[in-house]
Parts: C-alpha cells; structure tokens; sequence
C-alpha cells in the first residue's frame, strides 16, 4: 500500500516538476520536426545513372517507415523501446525504476530514454549529462508525442540516429556493413543494426564481431520475449553467418579530376553547405565507358614514350598526360584525366595547367588571317627564311620550320597541312595580334596570349580544356561552345533544378570555319597527323610540338565529338628527340576516339550556304578546272550570285556547263540538309 502511495506521489512530483521547468526553462521549438528534412546525401551520377561520388557531412539517405522492414522496426523497439506505442513519449514505471538506481548509486548509472527521448536528444538537445538536460529531455519528448504520430516519430528516429563507421540512419548503415539496401536486410542483420545505438563504437560489426555477436543475441532475445519471432527464428538467426561488406563505389580511373572539378563549379552555385547536406542528385555529364578507355588510352601512349627512352631513368616518375573530349554540339565534357596519379597530385592539368601549345594554335592564327579578308586557302606565301626584329636590336628572331628545309611558294592549305612554321608567322603579321588576340577570346581562350609574333607558334600557356572549346569553333561552323559538367541536378524531392542548355558564342563566319576545318581535314589526310586517319570516319586535327620536344599536343574532331591529348613532363624537360605531337598525342587521341564511334554517326562534316569547293594550283594558288595536268588542291571559297557570270562555260574556268550548273544548284537551289546550314 505505501508503495503505491509513494510511487503516485513521486510521478506527481515528476509531473509538477515537467509543469515548473516548462516554464522556468529555456525549451526549444518542436515544430521543425514536422517538417523533418535532415542533412543528407548528394549523389554524383554518370550519365548512365551509375554511382560516382557520395558528398556529404552526414552520410544519411532517408527512407519512409514503408520500405523499412517490420523485422528492423520490431528488432529496434525490443533493444530500445517495447512500450514506445503505449506511453506519452515518457516511460514512467522506466523512469522510477532508474531513479531508483541513480539515487541508490549517488550518481546516473542508468538511464530509461525512450525513442522519442533519444529523438528530442539528438535534435534539439546536447548530450551532456545533467538533471536539467533530462528533465528538459522529458518536456520535449511528450511535447512531441502529443504534436507527432507514433510512426512519425520512429521515422524520424530510424533516419536520424547514429549508427557508427560515419552512418546516420539505418540506410546508411545497411549500406555501411552490409552493402544492400536496408529494405533487402535480413532478421540476423537487422539484429546487429538494432544493437548499435547503445555503443556504436563498442558494438561495431567490422571492428569487434564478437562483441557484436553478443549483442545481436541480446536483440534476439528480446525479440523473442515481445513476441515479435519465435526462439528457433532467433536460433537460426544467431546461427547465421554475417556476410559484412562495405558500399564501395568504383568510378572509372582518373575521373577524380573529373569530379573535383564538377564540385568546384557546383559549390559556385549552390554555395558548399547546400551541396553537402541538401541531398542533392546531380547527373553529370561524364561517360563511364568514354572516360575508362580516356585513361587506357592515355596510359598505354605514355608507356610507349618510356619504352623508347629506357635510358632516360626518371622519365617514368615525370612523364605526365591529360584527355579532354566533348561533345561538339552539346559541350558536355564526356571524358577528362587531368593526370596520371589524383594522390600525388591533385593539380588539374586539364583545366588549370597553362601549357604552351606548339603549332596547335595556328588554326586559330589561320582562321583570324582568312576572317580578315585578305587571304583564302588558295592565297600563296612563300615558305622562306626570315629574320624579324627580336626581344631587343642586338638579338634578331629567325623563326624556322621543323625540319628546317622551306618549300618556296605554297598555298595556306599546304602550309597548314605541313605545319610550315614561317607562313604562320607571315600570316600571324599580316592579321595583327589584337586580331587574333580578339577572335581567340570568343573562341573561348580567356587566359591571356603572347604580344608578339612567336604568339603564332604557341608560345602562350593554355589548359587543354580552352583549346577544346576553340576547336569546337570549327565544328560548330562559328559558333563556340562551352564546356559544361552537368547534365541535370535534382533536389531531394526531385524536382529539376537545372538541366544542360548548350551555352554558345559566334566567334567566326560559317564559310571560314568551314575552309578550317577543310584545311585540319587535309592536316590528317596529308599531313603531320596521318595517324588519325586510320579512325575511319571524317576527322580534322593538328598537331603541335614546343622546343626541344617538352610538349606534344594533338587536337581533333569528328562530326560529333572533340579532344584534346596533351603528354609532356612535370619538370619541364623533354621528352626526348622526335617525340612530336604526331608521334606522341595522336596515337592517344585516334586510341581513346574508337570508343566515340557510332554506325550511325554523320560521314561528313556540315558544310554552310554559300561555301564552294573548287580546285586550285598548288603551287599559283589559281583556281584551276577538274581535269587539268597541273598539280591541283581543293579548297572552300566563298561564292555569291554576283559572281556566276564569270563562271559561264565561255570563261574556261570549269570548261563544262553541267559542272557549273550543279555549282549553282549546290550554291542557290538547295534546300540545308542540316541545321548547321541555316546560317
């Protein structure tokens, strides 16, 4: 009789007290609970949907009570919390038998937290140990209950509780030791994850099984009391073996530079801390296939060099290469390997390393000579030598070809093809720098450019990811293109936040972009990038080589996609004698472009209205007829209407009437056969 007196006064006393410190004390506001959206994952996505990278703080993937297993839930309430459905967020007859033990001990040696305790704990309280801090605890707890449903308040529990080796949730923790989503769990695993809140540390799986075996057993137990499974379940349960494995993920090798460069742009929009707690999807633009043969590829060209130099002992710790291929329309970067080795060296050699680019920056030079008007392909310079006014009087500059030999006169198209140093300077002076340097600007070469001549064989630092975006100039028929990362960003509920646009510029004049793109063909077909011929389907390119072999570069494209493969050394010397772009990079980029191949691919590059393909001499740069014994090239001229009655039949340019009628129907009555051509 006088217990049940003592024990009715004492819960009055506990109700007074919960009355006096909800108003004496500082309670935090429940009513974010409702609205519970903790911190979570972000999913970086290639864009086949397959797993990337993981960013986080807490690493937590929150889940509805729905796809929890029943057998998780029953484990949890048994270890945890077997009446949390029948008292008011506070188990009275737990809380008077631990104070019952705390005042018999002198100090709190036990504790009777409830679920909803531990929830008021982990969110709205700190976790010290204090009668303020517990009777604080109680006051939330059954403000919650009376504000909350019981099973929101075991979902909320469920995602938010901490569960060791970095896993908040039991998502997370399924993935954590098992590497299966926890809707896939079993009764023995979700035993063992039920037994981690008590210690996360003590009762770790991976760490100290048996510790954890003892409490899996515990949790079964007690199951097996609440009548939640029978004992031979539990037995059978105990008995079996634990298949513990961690959730890896397996990106494609060397798409670190990949990834760290998408989070540094995304971290610019959406600022650091959205992007690690907000739970973000984000698809990116990387190809898994694309990047895996990206890296093989590039790997394969640097063991070739090595091969060839096995005198040269510490070209192996030093040789170093980066890949850059985009899409040409789209801009989505597909593939890129900014280096050989993320753990040595996290320096992006794609997009941050300023390298000289040889003679792979005369297109550029060639295409800002031809939008000036005053040359075309067929103009004839001549290959010579020449001195020219150096960095001071006394010092002259003689620039020279590589192979130091001169052709005499030759048309832009011969000289491009062979890469003929002196006509690109000639040509680079012709234009004017402040020409080049503007149409290099809207071709997307923002870092700035030699003031000089030597400009004109790449003697300016630029990231092979800028060079993409110039090139793509040429596909794109003017129009240059940026690179972009990201296909779609979803947030946690999945709406769209934002999806790939093409982002373009017009930096060039469709029938000049086109005669470039002619004339990187012929570079592949004649001249220092034959290696690329053996692709298969249209392809342009150059080529580009600096002093004493330090750098070797190869840029091309298809219809459909351009690369960028630049090999050189992170000390800054060479190479090795005759390892050109030629030799060097292209065999990479025509290696790493096979996996680009489609069957359905376009065989032919867009060609806009108003361009012409005609014949010219080699060597006087005339327009010359289909048929004639001398030494002919083709070339894209610009054509206008005005310009027909000088072609008549009478003029003895073509000498044949249907040839000239197919030129005007080509030129006039056509209808575009691709979008391209609208220009």
């Amino acid at each position: 009789m006088y217990i049940i007196w003592g024990s009715g006064l004492l819960v009055s006393m506990m109700v007074a007290g919960l009355v006096v410190g909800y108003l004496l004390l500082g309670i935090p506001d429940i009513s974010t609970l409702k609205y519970y959206s903790p911190p979570m994952v972000t999913q970086v996505l290639d864009r086949d949907m397959r797993p990337l990278a993981y960013w986080y703080r807490e690493r937590r993937w929150p889940v509805p009570l729905s796809e929890i297993p029943d057998q998780l839930v029953y484990a949890f309430l048994s270890a945890e919390d077997a009446r949390f459905y029948e008292h008011p967020g506070i188990d009275f007859l737990g809380v008077l038998r631990a104070v019952i033990k705390n005042v018999e001990a002198g100090e709190i040696v036990q504790g009777a937290s409830t679920i909803t305790q531990q929830v008021t704990r982990s969110l709205l309280l700190s976790r010290e140990r204090s009668w303020i801090r517990k009777l604080k605890e109680a006051i939330l707890a059954w403000q919650i209950d009376a504000a909350l449903s019981k099973d929101e308040i075991l979902t909320i529990y469920l995602n938010q509780i901490y569960l060791g080796q970095g896993a908040y949730g039991v998502e997370a923790a399924s993935r954590t030791y098992f590497n299966k989503h926890v809707r896939d769990l079993d009764l023995a695993e979700c035993a063992v994850l039920a037994g981690l809140p008590k210690a996360p540390s003590r009762y770790n799986p991976i760490s100290n099984l048996k510790a954890a075996k003892r409490r899996q057993a515990y949790v079964l137990r007690r199951m097996v009391e609440e009548g939640y499974i029978t004992r031979q379940e539990a037995e059978e349960a105990g008995k079996e073996p634990l298949r513990l494995e961690r959730e890896r993920l397996h990106p494609p090798p060397g798409s670190e530079y990949f990834l760290a460069e998408l989070k540094r742009r995304l971290e610019e929009r959406y600022g650091a801390k959205r992007l690690l707690t907000d739970g973000l999807v984000v698809i990116a633009t990387l190809d898994g296939r694309w990047q895996k043969r990206a890296y093989s590829a590039l790997k394969r060209g640097l063991s070739r060099v090595i091969g060839r130099h096995k005198d040269d002992k510490e070209l192996p710790s030093h040789i170093q290469g980066a890949l850059v291929a985009m899409e040409g329309r789209s801009g989505a970067v597909r593939a890129m390997v900014g280096g050989m080795d993320f753990k040595r060296s996290q320096y992006n050699l794609a997009t941050r390393a300023r390298i000289q680019t040889g003679s792979a920056i005369k297109p550029v030079v060639y295409a800002a000579a031809l939008e000036s008007g005053k040359v075309d392909p067929n103009t004839v310079l001549v290959d010579e030598p020449v001195t020219l006014p150096g960095p001071n009087p006394d010092t002259p500059w003689k620039p020279e070809n590589f192979d130091k030999t001169y052709m005499g006169p030759i048309t832009l198209r011969t000289a491009l093809t062979y890469s003929r140093n002196v006509i690109s300077v000639k040509l680079a002076g012709i234009t004017g720098l402040k020409a080049i340097h503007e149409l290099a600007r809207r071709m997307g070469i923002t870092v700035p450019l030699a003031d000089n001549l030597s400009l004109a064989l790449g003697s300016s630092g630029i990231p092979p990811i800028q060079m993409v975006r110039a090139y793509s100039t040429f596909l794109n028929l003017g129009d240059s293109v940026k690179p972009q990362f990201v296909e779609r960003v979803l947030d946690r509920k999945g709406k769209v936040l934002e999806e790939l646009e093409p982002v373009t510029q017009r930096a060039l004049d469709p029938v000049t972009a086109c005669q470039i793109t002619d004339l990187l063909q012929a570079v592949v077909q004649e001249g220092t990038g034959r290696c690329a011929r053996k692709l298969g389907v249209p392809a342009a390119g150059k080529t580009g080589t600096t002093d004493d072999y330090r750098d070797a570069w190869f840029i091309g494209f298809t219809p459909e996609t351009v690369a960028a493969v630049w090999i050189g050394r992170d000390d800054h010397r060479s190479l090795g004698k005759l390892e050109t772009g030629g030799r060097v990079a292209c065999p990479v980029w025509r290696d790493f472009m096979q996996v680009t191949l489609r069957p359905d691919m376009p065989q032919a590059f867009p060609v806009p209205l108003g361009a012409a393909l005609v014949p010219v001499d080699r060597r006087s740069g005339e327009i010359t007829t289909p048929k004639s014994k001398k030494a002919a090239e083709w070339v894209w001229v610009v054509m206008r209407e005005d310009d027909l009655p000088a072609l008549s039949p009478g003029s003895g340019w073509f000498g044949l009437p249907s040839w000239l009628k197919r030129l005007n129907d080509f030129l006039f009555n056509r209808k575009p056969s691709s979008p391209f051509e609208e220009y």
